[in-house]
């Protein structure tokens, strides 16, 4: 008897940041500090990516600020910059997605978002790229107080899709332990680089 075939995925789960948005914390601190090498030694040793963890865990940015503005007094302004600017952090959309986003739709692929982002400027985020209206329910980690790549949030995303199978599911996200992690529940997934080898992913699985 043949072994039984894995089921084929008919949704999609998309990672926003760095996958559908373009988000680099280094473009706002380019426009605050008068050199490159400045704004990048900011970014790897005041507002790291493991400091902004707190806030896709929930944690109030103000909050977390505190105590980071405590140890450097100095730089408070653009400490404080990581919310009150939060929007020049992005550059519109991943080259090519929104093609591929419309191609989905227009087939009918139902789309849905699971991002590590702070439950707080998720609002003004999905305000500012109507690209994300496109996805019938977008799982926030703020918003849930657990982020990729703990197995409970992938467990909340196949609750809000309406609990299907995980192999129905195609995971697509630009961060391997977050792959890693859906594989071993049995999602399908792709490691995102850019949509052109995104694309034949999805042709490979029957979704365009």
């Amino acid at each position: 008897m043949a072994a039984p075939r894995d089921p084929a995925p008919d949704i999609i789960l998309f990672d926003l940041g760095n996958v559908l948005l373009d988000w680099q914390p280094l473009r706002l601190y380019r426009k605050l500090f008068e050199t490159e090498d400045q704004a990048r030694w900011f970014c790897t040793q005041v507002c790291t990516l493991d400091w902004h963890t707190a806030h896709d865990r929930g944690t109030p940015m103000a909050d977390n600020a505190r105590g980071l503005i405590a140890a450097y007094p100095d730089y408070e302004a653009e400490i404080r910059a990581w919310s009150g600017r939060w929007l020049d952090m992005f550059e519109g959309y991943v080259p090519d997605m929104p093609e591929l986003v419309d191609e989905l739709v227009t087939r009918g692929v139902p789309l849905y978002g699971l991002s590590n982002l702070p439950d707080e400027v998720a609002t003004q985020t999905f305000d500012t790229f109507p690209l994300v209206q496109a996805l019938r329910d977008i799982v926030v980690s703020g918003a849930e107080g657990v982020v990729k790549p703990d197995p409970a949030i992938y467990k909340i995303a196949l609750a809000r899709m309406g609990h299907p199978d995980p192999g129905q599911v195609l995971f697509i996200d630009d961060v391997q332990h977050n792959i890693d992690a859906a594989a071993e529940l049995g999602f399908k997934t792709h490691r995102f680089r850019n949509a052109a080898a995104l694309r034949e992913t999805l042709i490979s699985e029957k979704l365009l």
